[in-house]
């Protein structure tokens, strides 16, 4: 048996995960709606006369990725990780700042993967498989970093 099912068995701590993890994923899944809705009105609306395409794409991804991670901060600084409040080691504006840098490379992997993968399938398909694989990276860095506990 792995590590990560010896805890998800654990009585108290396997619950905990379970709940944060669902937490976290219900919050991802309004960060994508957001970032897909954003993507779309810019692609397709604000910025649709912007050329070339690859620009326009460059700014649109931009701007989507941008409010789907504040919406994403805000939710879970207030709900995911809210157990932890008044026990993290840094206040709002640097857990945001934190939060912004651990999520950078995650925003990364999704542009540069979103690029790549919208040369093969449909640009809000490859956005949506370009943000499940960044997802992965963005709650590990924030779990041990940016919500992490001060120690007693």
């Amino acid at each position: 048996m792995i590590l990560k099912d010896k805890l998800l068995q654990a009585p108290v701590l396997g619950r905990l995960i379970r709940h944060r993890f669902f937490k976290f994923g219900t919050i991802g899944f309004s960060g994508t709606i957001v970032n897909l809705v954003v993507l779309y009105l810019n692609q397709e609306i604000l910025l649709r006369n912007i050329n070339p395409v690859e620009t326009r794409l460059n700014l649109s991804l931009a701007g989507a990725i941008f409010l789907a991670t504040v919406n994403n901060f805000l939710w879970n600084r207030l709900w995911t990780w809210r157990d932890r409040r008044g026990k993290t080691k840094h206040g709002f504006f640097v857990q945001m700042g934190q939060y912004f840098l651990a999520s950078w490379l995650a925003i990364l992997i999704q542009f540069g993967l979103t690029k790549l993968f919208v040369q093969f399938i449909n640009y809000l398909i490859a956005n949506i498989v370009a943000i499940i694989i960044a997802a992965v990276f963005t709650y590990i860095f924030n779990d041990i970093w940016t919500f992490s506990v001060t120690s007693q």
